[in-house]
């Protein structure tokens, strides 16, 4: 089973864990998080990212980071070999979820539905009920009820 590595800054990749956790409780083992602290120098965070991807105890690791250009982002590319590692930035939790539903997947194929999964989980939402949104009209005397 393919292991995932969160590197974001502090406290999103703790944060994003937990949120997994609380969904899929059983996938402790195989997802990790490093949180980039404001005012630690970039080879700490690589080095405590070295020990979490050892701690995950496989040979295949997707690599979530929040901000592509930033320092987590930096620290994953360092880790990324593109042979046992892929890296997508932009984690958000449904692409974070996603990825935890398909680890059984080829390393590459997870990478794609990791990327799927964060961009289809970004959406507009209106910003009136359903039954409010332009649309379908009812009769003037016609009378909408929420339940």
């Amino acid at each position: 089973m393919i292991g995932i590595l969160i590197i974001a800054h502090a406290p999103l990749a703790h944060a994003l864990r937990e949120c997994a956790l609380h969904v899929f409780p059983d996938c402790a083992s195989g997802v990790l998080s490093v949180d980039v602290r404001p005012n630690d120098a970039p080879e700490v965070t690589l080095a405590e990212a070295r020990r979490a991807m050892t701690a995950l105890g496989t040979d295949q690791v997707l690599l979530l980071s929040d901000v592509f250009g930033a320092t987590p982002c930096n620290v994953a590319q360092q880790l990324n070999d593109g042979q046992h590692t892929r890296l997508v930035a932009g984690a958000n939790l449904p692409m974070l979820l996603r990825s935890v539903c398909y680890r059984h997947e080829s390393l590459e194929a997870l990478a794609a539905r990791a990327h799927a999964g964060g961009t289809q989980g970004v959406m507009p939402v209106g910003s009136t009920a359903p039954q409010n949104q332009t649309g379908k009209r009812h009769a003037p005397s016609h009378n909408d009820h929420q339940q």
